[in-house]
Parts: structure tokens; C-alpha cells; sequence
């Protein structure tokens, strides 16, 4: 399947090196071989692969490669300044493509040596528009489809249901296993797996680490930490209050949401909730990184008690505001409310089995999945 960064990374290539980062088997490897056609003769080499990695280490490719792609390299000792001189020596002909998961995601925030010298992207699960546009079916299909099976697309594509349950089991155990132990110590990989499953019962809710840190006899600081660990591995992510002092809006209550939506456990509400942020903050990340915009997503809670699911910003602006319901159409009371005090933003009810799309109280309450097959990505 053609994923919906290929043309823009084939593009770009031509220019800078190219770092393609996100979660375990959300289909990097692919997406470098597909590209690896287009640059023929290319080379793909994985640090995990023992002749590869001889090859890495010794720099013997073909040099003729228009192409060369690295996976895992992050593995490498000292792999920040070998890719750095690979950078600078490298033939003018010869793009440079690498993959990694999220230590390398990580890293790229940390602005170190490689600053100006590549272009990042960040590839997702597949969304309502992805799936549309690659597997044809109408929007509604796309997203009962996604919500239930998830968009990576090994279970998204499997034959059987029971084939997406038997990957999404091997899929968890092999993360906190083998990813999860290289960030923290062994001993703590049982907490670690039960924190996991506890905030599996709490996508959507503000989430209170020091309530979880007295269930667990934790503190909230290595709560916090496993938290971190976890963001970085690419299993959940948060969703941060909006303010325009981002410092206050980082010392708030986050949400959490995890990028697999088999992972959750929750009612169909939930579920369809966390759906809708994972293609939200999919469409936020390929507006920062393919336009060059200052996108951000948030929720927005009042001490009252009064809250929307999400909000959409751009250059500290907000631009969105969006609210989340199964089958009722009612006008959001909250929704309203926030719509009024920000009469430059959209206010969107995103109803996933909506039976007429209605704009009441500047709210457009409209169809859920068709207004996600509009996104960005």
C-alpha cells in the first residue's frame, strides 16, 4: 500500500537527507523500499542485519547508489557524529534516506548536530482520508473499519479479525519487552506493564499521575518518567489544555491517547474518541512537517468543569474547536459556549452516525467521517 508521504519524501530527498521517524511497524521499512524503486540503483541496510551492519561500519556501499536508505542505525555507538560526517561527505548524486523509531524522534527534538542538514518527517497510522484514497469505500466504512482494526497496517489490512488480535498481542509484548526495557531497568518492566494497562481504562480522561503513582506505591516523578518513555516509544501520546503561555499549559492536566486504537479499552465512544485524536494529531504533525506550519492540537477544560474534546491551533491561534459524539445530536452545551467566546474559530460536532447535518449556535454539527476524510493526511 502506498503510504501518504511518499511523493513529498521522494521530493525532498533530491534537496537534504530525509529522517522518517514514528511507531514500531507502522510501515517505515515499507515506505523505504517503495522509495527505493524510484532511485534505482539504491541500497537499503539495516543496523539489525549482521552483513549490513559490517557494511555500515566499514562504509563499503555501492557508491553509484542514487539511494541509500539506513534503519536502526540509532543502534550504532557514536551514531549521531558518524551520520553527521556521512552527511557532509557524501556524493552530491546520492540521497540519504533514514528510518527510525522514536529514540531517534527523541534525539531530533534535542536540536543536536544534524541541525540544517535534513528534513523530518513523521509517518502515521493509516486515517479515514489515507484509506480512501488508497483502498477506495466511502468515509463511513473507513472509519468503522479503523476503529475497530486500528490504522497499522498490518491488522489494518489483515484478512481476519482474529489475524489483527493475534499481531496487536505479539505487537504490545514484543514493545515492552524489548523497546521499553532499553529505556528503563528490568526490574520496573511489570509497573510499567501495569501502568499500561491502566491507562488502556483512561484515553480521553484528564489524567491524574499521582492518583495512579497510590494505586501502583509509585511516586508521580517515575510515573511521570514511564510516561515520557512511553511518548517516546511512540505507544501513546498526550493532548495538552490550551494556552496561549505554553509553559502553563504543559504544568496542566494532559490527556492521554495511545496511536494503536486496539490498545483501548472503552466503551465505543472512547474508542471512536481516540480515533478521531490519532488522525487529528496525524494531520497536525503533516502540517508541521510538509508545510512548515506552527500547528498544534490541545483540549479545552475550565476549573467549572467545562470541556471540549479537542482544539486545533495555528501560529498560537486557535482555529478549531471539536467535540466528539456517537450518535446524538444535541447541541453541545460546552461546545456552544466555547464557540461563543471565540467567534473566529471553528466550531465542529463531529457525530459519527449523524442522520442530518444541522449548524446551530455557530456549531456545524456534521457527519464524523466525513469531515476526517478531509484532513491533511
Amino acid at each position: 500500500m502506498k503510504r501518504y508521504l511518499d511523493d513529498l519524501i521522494a521530493i525532498d530527498l533530491e534537496r537534504k537527507m530525509v529522517l522518517v521517524t514514528g511507531p514500531r511497524q507502522v510501515g517505515k521499512t515499507t515506505l523505504c523500499r517503495q522509495l527505493m524503486a524510484r532511485f534505482t540503483p539504491s541500497q537499503y541496510l539495516n543496523w539489525d542485519v549482521a552483513p549490513d551492519r559490517a557494511i555500515l561500519q566499514r562504509q563499503s556501499w555501492n557508491p553509484r547508489s542514487r539511494l541509500l536508505a539506513m534503519d536502526e542505525i540509532h543502534k550504532m555507538p557514536g551514531w549521531k557524529n558518524w551520520l553527521k560526517g556521512l552527511v557532509d561527505g557524501r556524493l552530491p548524486e546520492q540521497a540519504l534516506l533514514v528510518t527510525g523509531s522514536a529514540r531517534m524522534e527523541t534525539w531530533r527534538q534535542s536540536g543536536d548536530s544534524l541541525a540544517g542538514r535534513y528534513l523530518p518527517f513523521r509517518l502515521h497510522p493509516i486515517s479515514v482520508r489515507e484509506w480512501c484514497e488508497q483502498q477506495g469505500g466511502s468515509p463511513a466504512s473507513a472509519l468503522d473499519h479503523l476503529i475497530q482494526r486500528g490504522g497499522f497496517p498490518e491488522p489494518c489490512l489483515a484478512a481476519k479479525p482474529a489475524d489483527a488480535e493475534r499481531w496487536r498481542r505479539q505487537y504490545f509484548t514484543d514493545l515492552i519487552r524489548e523497546d521499553v526495557v532499553e529505556f528503563s531497568r528490568l526490574h520496573e518492566i511489570n509497573t510499567m506493564r501495569l501502568f499500561v494497562e491502566m491507562l488502556r481504562e483512561r484515553v480521553g480522561s484528564p489524567l491524574s499521575l499521582a492518583s495512579i503513582a497510590r494505586d501502583l506505591a509509585v511516586s508521580p516523578i517515575t510515573l511521570k518518567r514511564y510516561l515520557d518513555i512511553l511518548q517516546a516509544l511512540y505507544i501513546v501520546f498526550t493532548v495538552q489544555p490550551w494556552h496561549r503561555n505554553i509553559a502553563r499549559a504543559i504544568l496542566q492536566t494532559p490527556k492521554v491517547y495511545f496511536f494503536d486504537n486496539g490498545l483501548v479499552n472503552g466503551d465505543e465512544g472512547i474508542r471512536f474518541e481516540n480515533a478521531v485524536a490519532c488522525m487529528l494529531l496525524k494531520h497536525v504533525h503533516f502540517r508541521q512537517d510538509a508545510k512548515g506550519k506552527a500547528a498544534g492540537l490541545h483540549y479545552i477544560r475550565t476549573k467549572d468543569g467545562a470541556e471540549v474534546d479537542f482544539a486545533l491551533s495555528e501560529d498560537l491561534r486557535l482555529t478549531h474547536l471539536i467535540e466528539c459524539e456517537l450518535a446524538d445530536n444535541t447541541l453541545h452545551r460546552a461546545l456552544a459556549g466555547f464557540a461563543a467566546k471565540f467567534p473566529e474559530t471553528e466550531a465542529i460536532q463531529l457525530v459519527r452516525d449523524l442522520r442530518q447535518p444541522e449548524f446551530r449556535a455557530s456549531v456545524n454539527i456534521t457527519d464524523a467521517a466525513q469531515w476526517l476524510a478531509a484532513l491533511d493526511a
